[in-house]
């Protein structure tokens, strides 16, 4: 539950604000992006100078490429030094923030708007409601505190942003409250079946060949966390290059992997740079994986989280499966 204090204190500043600049975490999902492009057109439709960014790697994913508002964003190196007001969004910590940490920290007021259990608490207004099913839903409340109506390229932000986050509406953070946004938003009037289409059913053909390679070294250890089970692969810089796709490519292998039956936690470690993985995690339920990958540098949800790792593969793997042992005292009966 967010305090009424902070609500005040937030629509106050936005309302007053001049220029607003809005960004969300490094490698951006479809909650990150959505939600700050939906914010981003929210406050320009009342006449506020919007900027909004990612930090470097600064690559749209191919699938986020249809949302709407995207001519407000502008590559990390160009978001003003200094800021009226700097608003962070579906971010746990400063650092997640990558090269723009620095900006938002010395901004004048710094906004957080955030769902992520393992919130840092950093900035000086925070607006974290972890119940909620993705930053979008925080988003969607503080649009309508600063009254400003939705048109369709808000609606289909947001849209994006609570299906992304509760995978299509079919994950267990799904909750009335998010199915009478969506119905809300659908009543304004987009194409969602082709923005659906593009986030979740649309992948380059090299894709195939990439998740192929992923799986065939998938590592299954049905006695891994007291019995729960522990499915891993790894997606290397060569399988993405061998097609040429974009490193995004590799964040759906997670969706497969986690479908594995005997296996109640996943992962994937994705090689950005030689020695640098980016690990993705997910729980069926039954095991804390946020407090593994926060205790790990990262951060997330109970059942989706992740962080950066690096070293060679066996040791990134050996680390992980060490801290997760860690959070045996979490697991649900």
């Amino acid at each position: 539950m967010i305090a009424e204090s902070a609500w005040d204190a937030a629509v106050a500043a936005l309302s007053t604000a001049g220029a607003v600049t809005v960004a969300c975490h490094i490698h951006p999902d479809g909650d990150a992006l959505g939600s700050v492009l939906a914010l981003g057109q929210a406050l320009r439709n009342r006449g506020t100078r919007v900027t909004v960014s990612f930090s470097e790697p600064y690559v749209v994913p191919a699938q986020l490429r249809i949302l709407p508002g995207q001519d407000l964003l502008v590559p990390p190196a160009d978001v003003p030094n200094e800021n009226e007001v700097f608003v962070a969004v579906d971010t746990a910590s400063a650092q997640r923030l990558g090269t723009l940490r620095e900006r938002a920290e010395s901004a004048a007021r710094l906004i957080v708007l955030d769902h992520h259990a393992s919130n840092s608490g950093f900035g000086d207004v925070l607006l974290l409601d972890t119940d909620a099913a993705a930053a979008g839903l925080v988003v969607a409340e503080l649009i309508d505190r600063l009254r400003i109506p939705y048109d369709s390229g808000i609606a289909a932000c947001l849209y994006a942003a609570i299906a992304s986050d509760t995978g299509s509406f079919r994950f267990g953070n799904t909750t009335p409250d998010t199915h009478l946004l969506a119905a809300r938003l659908l009543s304004v009037g987009f194409p969602h079946d082709e923005l659906n289409r593009s986030l979740f059913d649309t992948r380059p053909a090299g894709w195939l060949r990439m998740l192929a390679g992923a799986l065939d070294r998938a590592v299954i250890e049905p006695f891994a966390l007291a019995g729960v089970g522990l499915v891993w692969t790894a997606v290397t810089a060569a399988d993405l290059a061998r097609d040429g796709l974009p490193f995004d490519q590799a964040e759906s292998v997670i969706d497969v992997l986690r479908t594995t039956e005997n296996a109640g936690v996943a992962a994937v470690f994705k090689e950005q740079s030689p020695g640098v993985w980016i690990v993705s995690t997910r729980s069926r339920g039954r095991w804390d994986v946020a407090t593994a990958c926060t205790a790990l540098g990262g951060g997330g949800h109970r059942f989706a989280a992740g962080y950066t790792a690096y070293g060679e593969l066996p040791a990134v793997v050996a680390q992980l499966r060490a801290a997760l042992d860690g959070t045996e005292s979490a697991a649900a009966g």
